[in-house]
């Protein structure tokens, strides 16, 4: 399948397929933007990029300089996303845009890249309209202590989401659609997830924001084998 490396200022880009709607990936904790290739994810849709359904960009995550900067408070660590929001916005969506000639984009995720899949859908409907969080935690206040200020606040689904209201809350309930994927089976407890999946799926019910909460069962864990089937399952759905 056709395969690009592109340098983005200063942040590289793994790009996979010749055509289709444009799907942004990003990795687990801490990852790069090889992991999708490197655990088997791209392979997974391997169908859908030959045929031209998606094209699929890869980027690195951010989170060892910001949510998981253990030296520094959760503020600052929210400010310090802040770069990496600015970076996805307005270098990495332009070139997303201009290379699939398609203003509106696909976010997803897995683990902690689901956060970063479904806050960007939230907060950018306009740019992703569509999220897919495969095994996510929605609530950042459990990366780390100290003061909470605005930049948490805005930066952390389980709080904003609880305070929409108005024609901003209309306007995304006509806007979004969220997909929020996982297993019950090991390591999906111990890290939060299915919890918070659970819960954010709940608050999400309640502001009548439209969604999806897809549960697998006991024998599918927090790893990269249930992801591999989760993205394969639902993405055709979208495409």
């Amino acid at each position: 399948m056709s395969k690009r490396v592109v340098e983005i200022d200063g942040g590289t880009v793994l790009a996979y397929g010749h055509w289709g709607r444009p799907v942004v990936a990003f990795p687990s904790e801490n990852g790069e933007a090889h992991d999708w290739e490197a655990q088997g994810m791209v392979d997974a849709l391997g169908g859908m990029l030959e045929a031209g359904k998606v094209k699929l960009y890869c980027v690195p995550s951010f989170d060892r300089e910001s949510w998981t900067r253990g030296d520094l408070p959760l503020e600052e660590r929210a400010r310090r996303h802040g770069h990496f929001e600015w970076w996805i916005l307005t270098r990495l969506v332009p070139f997303v845009q201009v290379d699939s000639h398609t203003a509106e984009l696909i976010a997803t995720g897995t683990s902690f890249g689901a956060y970063h899949a479904v806050n960007f859908c939230l907060k950018r409907a306009d740019l992703f309209p569509l999220a897919i969080g495969m095994s996510g935690v929605y609530d950042v206040s459990v990366q780390g202590a100290g003061e909470r200020g605005e930049a948490v606040y805005f930066n952390n689904p389980m709080d904003y989401v609880a305070n929409l209201g108005g024609d901003h809350l209309d306007w995304l309930r006509s806007q979004v659609s969220l997909l929020l994927v996982c297993g019950q089976g090991q390591w999906e407890d111990t890290t939060g997830a299915l919890d918070s999946t659970r819960r954010f799926g709940s608050l999400l019910g309640e502001k009548g924001i439209r969604h999806e909460v897809d549960l697998w069962g006991h024998d599918v864990p927090h790893d990269w084998s249930s992801w591999r089937r989760q993205i394969a399952h639902h993405l055709p759905r979208f495409v």
